[in-house]
């Protein structure tokens, strides 16, 4: 199977950086292709600017290879921090540039664009991994989780893929190795029995 494994945390040696490696690794082991995207490491830039929204322009290489991968990948790893509620800036800019009509998702011609979409992308799955800051219990409590539904409602689904798992760890800040050895641990028997190899 092909993975497209995408990550936006700033600083390398995050937790995220680390479940990000932990499902590349277990990903490799099972025989996948991985593409993997360091969003921050890559300078990848989120500004989706006026010239760039036409279907038919000409794109710059780096999106192009982004919208190939996304719309051959068999299966969607996403991998990020919750901040206020939301993922990094530069995360939502990937969405904006790489998530495009046309290539995620598509209307009806007769639609003006208030319609249901058709999701494009190939993808029957994907896992979204958050962490936070946040006790579990106060998050549902007082903001009620957000994140889910961003990733399951209003993009991934939108855009055609069936099946979403999402896990949020923590509160990271205040973790122990133990935790984190046994978070690191969760996350390869997710992304395993998601993704199996060809002998499972």
């Amino acid at each position: 199977m092909k993975i497209s494994l995408i990550l936006a945390h700033p600083r390398p040696g995050s937790f995220n950086h680390a479940i990000a490696s932990t499902a590349a690794r277990v990903l490799h082991e099972a025989g996948h292709s991985v593409s993997v995207h360091d969003l921050y490491a890559e300078a990848f830039d989120p500004l989706l600017l006026s010239e760039e929204t036409p279907r038919d322009v000409q794109l710059p290489d780096d999106i192009v290879q982004h919208c190939s991968e996304i719309t051959t990948a068999d299966g969607i790893i996403i991998v990020h921090p919750d901040w206020w509620g939301m993922p990094p800036a530069i995360l939502k800019g990937w969405i904006d540039r790489v998530l495009r009509p046309g290539v995620a998702y598509q209307f009806a011609e007769t639609d003006s664009g208030e319609g249901i979409p058709a999701g494009l992308l190939k993808a029957k799955t994907a896992i979204v991994f958050n962490t936070s800051n946040t006790p579990r219990q106060r998050e549902i409590e007082v903001f009620g989780d957000p994140l889910e539904r961003l990733w399951k409602d209003c993009v991934l689904t939108f855009c055609g893929v069936p099946v979403v798992h999402r896990r949020m760890f923590g509160v990271v800040v205040t973790s122990t190795d133990a935790q984190r050895k046994a978070w690191l641990e969760e996350v390869s028997r997710l992304v395993t029995k998601t993704f199996p190899g060809k002998s499972a």
